[in-house]
């Protein structure tokens, strides 16, 4: 499980996230909702040890203070909604691309496409092959992970973006995995959310229940 107790992030000339509070259980997937601009993406950033914050973030009851940066990285996952690259050639992306060639038809993407060079890539094509990219990633047996999601399906035509919901509703399914989910789209929260939706509003995580009273 991730436990997220008082976590604050700081933005120097802008506005502060938290004290934030949350809990996403293994097996579980949380959706987080809010207008653009309210820092959903600079909370994911936080819980993912990539800026700095204040506050306790845990993963099955380690504190990330507890693993080198490295290891809680390979275990809290997060997948920008444009994810970087660094080499010319796709392919090399990859730690598994044995794994991650399997699962190209799953999002709809060509059985060739980890040869294609980078550049040729559309920002559709991007978004889900970094999908992949972290779903492959090696595993130990039996080691707990959370995927921190950026608006997965943002850049996606309909039909691509049935395909990548379908495949993170799988992810909870895989033992010890959780899901932490940014969307705009309150449907696609509804259909993935199965431990509710949480929003973001004025730096502060608001239960959905809460947000929708008058």
């Amino acid at each position: 499980m991730l436990s997220i107790r008082g976590l604050i992030r700081r933005i120097p000339n802008g506005p502060t996230i938290g004290p934030a509070d949350l809990d996403v259980p293994d097996g579980r997937t949380v959706a987080i909702m809010g207008p653009s601009g309210s820092g959903k993406s600079v909370l994911l950033r936080a819980i993912a040890d990539l800026d700095p914050a204040d506050g306790a973030v845990s993963l099955d009851g380690i504190d990330r203070h507890a693993m080198d940066a490295p290891t809680w990285r390979r275990r809290v996952i997060y997948v920008a909604a444009d994810a970087g690259w660094w080499d010319d050639r796709v392919g090399a992306h990859f730690a598994d691309p044995t794994a991650a060639a399997t699962m190209l038809p799953r999002v709809n993407l060509a059985a060739d496409a980890l040869d294609w060079p980078v550049q040729r890539l559309s920002t559709g094509e991007r978004q889900r092959l970094a999908l992949i990219r972290a779903i492959t990633l090696p595993r130990p047996p039996g080691e707990a992970r959370i995927y921190l999601f950026d608006e997965p399906t943002a850049a996606l035509d309909a039909e691509s973006a049935g395909l990548v919901e379908a495949l993170i509703a799988t992810l909870p399914h895989e033992g010890r995995t959780a899901v932490l989910l940014v969307t705009h789209d309150a449907a696609q929260a509804r259909r993935l959310a199965s431990s509710g939706v949480v929003h973001l509003r004025d730096g502060a995580l608001v239960p959905h229940h809460e947000e929708a009273a008058p």
